[in-house]
């Protein structure tokens, strides 16, 4: 922390407005200093090791690498910056990932304001700060059983893509590309392909 105690905050979200919303917030807190500010997953290390901040508030969404990704190069290459991670999105999945890659806070985007300072206050002091109901619903729910090029597979499918097109984009086969829809499906206990899609999407794993 920087002398007198004030908190070091760097804010990593990609839309504008709403990072600007957050600087302001945090500004008006006197106990706490925003030192960076960036609007890409892959400027968060960098701008962590140049302004040495105790916590980063990080957005899941961001391009370039997404917040919890960043979290995790965080956690090895600026281990002394704890993480609080911001998300629309309350899903158990996403939460269990930003579990494994380290972080500290858990907390979503339309908390009340006052909640995030207390979090931030929270995760620098070394507190874990996570939903109640989110982390009930993390232990009890389904645990993706698909591998993370499945997952990449399954998106792409979802998104419209033809085995061809995937595999051309993932530098694979399709006779590969393929067998990792046959294996999702068969993992998923899906009926085909467009099935297997809802399933995922549904439990938060796309």
């Amino acid at each position: 922390m920087e002398d007198g105690g004030v908190i070091a905050v760097l804010v990593a979200e990609d839309m504008n407005i709403l990072r600007g919303a957050l600087v302001a917030l945090l500004g008006l807190d006197p106990g706490m200093r925003v030192v960076a500010e960036v609007s890409r997953g892959d400027e968060v290390v960098a701008a962590a090791r140049e302004h040495r901040p105790d916590v980063a508030v990080l957005d899941v969404d961001m391009p370039g690498l997404d917040g919890v990704t960043a979290a995790a190069e965080l956690a090895v290459r600026v281990p002394e910056c704890r993480v609080l991670i911001l998300t629309a999105l309350g899903r158990p999945e996403l939460l269990r990932r930003a579990l494994d890659a380290g972080v500290y806070g858990f907390m979503l985007k339309d908390a009340p304001p006052d909640r995030l300072a207390d979090a931030i206050r929270r995760v620098a002091a070394g507190e874990r700060v996570i939903d109640p109901q989110l982390a009930a619903a993390a232990i009890s729910g389904r645990r993706n059983p698909l591998s993370p090029r499945e997952v990449e597979v399954l998106r792409m499918a979802a998104e419209g893509a033809d085995p061809a097109e995937i595999a051309a984009r993932l530098y694979l086969s399709k006779g590969t590309v393929r067998n990792y829809l046959g294996a999702i499906v068969t993992k998923l206990d899906a009926r085909n392909r467009l099935d297997a899609v809802r399933i995922a999407t549904e439990a938060g794993w796309l």
